[in-house]
């Protein structure tokens, strides 16, 4: 909602807005915007009555103050997502990246790939590039790029927000359980992604990783355009269009290779992971169909700058580097794993972690949170008060060092702690995690 304020008022609106408690990056995205938002509600706020209210998908059930007073007074609404099609992507070719994972980085790539490339896309992340510090931006260009997230509209619109959007290229970069608040199983989650798929034109693409059993079975089930395929492997398998080969094992470095064209260049970066080498290779051929050369955009992509709070350094000494990370799944939290260990080696990890996302937070992968962590030397479960089981089953037959904490301070102290072997600290939360992240750097820069 913070990124449709800002392309709202780049297009020229007088914006305003109210939503619970807006921390950093956003809150301090929009101050530089000059857009005043509220954290509590007052009907002052909708003083004189705006032309049109814009209703996000979080913190505004029936019943909730703010919304009662739009509808008591019957104020013109609408959704997030539906504004955002109707008003903003309706002109533009539209380049969306939908899945469980990877959506964030994999459309910050591609809007950076465009924008090296000389072409002024327009965009919306949900998280902060860390070249630009924008989440949002209308551009110039033809192609807007938008993060598709198949979370509900909002509470009078229980479709995936994805599609309101109407894409033209789609990357289905993965597609797993997920938001247990509101699907009831990987079916009703398939359903969503099968209308997804049936709303891009035949003169599109979709761009789907090889051998992903559910994005096949989705495919399957109806496709009227025509699918990329690629793979991240040492060979460029049969009837596969793309290949990432990996060059370093702990994805810094990987071949691309085209079937008509061999191998095209090497993307050199800063990532991690053999997550993130899919995301580039689906960025890569998003940016082609839309085209850019595959040379320039490998080249372009190699310097790409990443994403804040996505392995984001945030405080480091001679013992130990911390991390900032947004790992919101089980999969996620053990692909970031893997890649810090490839790169590290030997180096001692440890995993602190608040399960977050409704789906954690209602145990619902209870069994794969206890097998995520395994690339870690240790893991720090954080017991928050939204957490709605008692973390402490995962100590029971733990696989690896594990512990609970329910004190934000004492954890602050324990990750700061002086270490005598290399360490590397891995923060994962899809929130503040209380505040957890400022907390940690003023304590390093206290003990320098």
């Amino acid at each position: 909602m913070g990124s449709l304020a800002l392309l709202a008022k780049e297009a020229g609106f007088s914006v305003k807005g109210f939503d619970g408690k807006i921390y950093p990056p956003m809150s301090d995205l929009l101050t530089s915007a000059n857009i005043n938002f509220y954290d509590r509600f007052n009907p002052s706020q909708l003083m004189p009555p705006p032309d049109l209210v814009v209703v996000g998908n979080a913190n505004l059930p029936r019943g909730s103050e703010a919304l009662e007073y739009v509808l008591n007074q019957k104020l013109p609404y609408t959704s997030g997502a539906e504004w955002l099609g109707t008003q903003i992507l309706k002109d533009s070719q539209v380049i969306a990246v939908a899945g469980t994972h990877g959506k964030t980085t994999t459309t910050a790539m591609i809007a950076w790939i465009l924008s090296e490339a000389g072409v002024d896309p327009g965009y919306l992340i949900g998280g902060v590039p860390v070249d630009s510090g924008l989440s949002a931006k209308l551009g110039s260009g033809k192609n807007f790029v938008v993060e598709a997230d198949e979370y509900d509209t909002s509470y009078f619109d229980r479709r995936s927000k994805f599609l309101h959007y109407r894409p033209d290229i789609l990357i289905l970069t993965s597609l797993e359980f997920d938001h247990a608040d509101i699907f009831e199983n990987l079916d009703a989650i398939k359903y969503q992604f099968q209308h997804l798929i049936r709303a891009v034109p035949g003169n599109g693409k979709i761009i789907v990783p090889c051998n992903h059993k559910n994005i096949e079975e989705v495919l399957q089930r109806g496709c009227w355009t025509p699918v990329t395929r690629f793979s991240v492997s040492t060979t460029l398998p049969e009837k596969i269009e793309f290949c990432a080969e990996p060059v370093l094992s702990d994805g810094s470095a990987f071949d691309v290779v085209e079937r008509k064209q061999g191998r095209v260049g090497r993307v050199s970066w800063n990532l991690l992971g053999t997550h993130n080498v899919a995301n580039g290779i689906a960025a890569l051929i998003a940016a082609y169909h839309a085209g850019v050369e595959l040379d320039s955009a490998i080249q372009f992509l190699s310097n790409f700058p990443g994403v804040k709070r996505r392995m984001e350094v945030i405080a480091q000494n001679d013992s130990t580097t911390v991390y900032s990370d947004f790992a919101h799944h089980p999969t996620a939290i053990a692909s970031t794993l893997e890649g810090i260990r490839q790169h590290v080696g030997s180096e001692k990890v440890i995993a602190v972690i608040e399960p977050r996302t409704h789906t954690m937070s209602l145990g619902t992968l209870r069994t794969e949170l206890k097998e995520c962590c395994l690339a870690a030397d240790e893991v720090v479960w954080f017991q928050s008060p939204n957490i709605q089981w008692q973390l402490d089953e995962l100590l029971k037959d733990a696989l690896l060092p594990t512990e609970i904490e329910r004190n934000i301070e004492e954890l602050v102290q324990k990750i700061c702690a002086p270490n005598q072997r290399k360490t590397h600290v891995v923060v994962m939360s899809n929130g503040a995690f209380g505040g957890i992240f400022q907390k940690i750097t003023e304590e390093f820069q206290r003990k320098l």
